[in-house]
């Protein structure tokens, strides 16, 4: 009596072409997703820049001029002691802290702006220097859309 049992379970084959489809799905997930942190840090940038702008404003209407360079954005916070004095300066300030951007820098200003504005408001990006592509890019109060 001879019985022909066939063994089950999965050829070497089989487990590799799991094994491929299973690392594409991983990769385009990865992939997909990696870049998720960047984008929100660069989101984070563009609010805080739409947020320190809005407290610039209030300082050019009370006081009529957006704060020098010398004075820095600090003047939002500190009643300027250098250059132009401000006559009108809100007490307790135009916001409570600057923030630093997502990679632990200060946000740059300049006044009068380079990028044909009345001033400039930039973060340098992920690199911390000047110019740079995708992430590594400036982003500044010039280009928020």
């Amino acid at each position: 009596m001879s019985v022909n049992r066939k063994q089950g379970g999965f050829t070497l084959i089989e487990l590799m072409v799991v094994l491929v489809i299973i690392g594409v799905l991983v990769t385009v997930v990865v992939l997909n997703i990696s870049d998720e942190p960047d984008k929100a840090k660069v989101l984070k940038v563009k609010a805080d820049i739409k947020t320190l702008e809005t407290a610039l404003k209030m300082f050019k209407i009370d006081n009529g001029f957006y704060p020098t360079t010398e004075q820095g954005i600090e003047a939002l916070i500190f009643e300027p002691t250098v250059g132009k004095l401000p006559t009108k300066y809100k007490e307790g300030g135009y916001i409570e802290n600057l923030p630093l951007d997502p990679w632990d820098s200060e946000y740059m200003y300049l006044n009068p702006g380079t990028k044909g504005r009345n001033y400039d408001l930039f973060s340098y990006g992920a690199d911390g220097v000047e110019g740079g592509e995708g992430f590594d890019k400036d982003i500044g109060n010039w280009d928020l859309n």
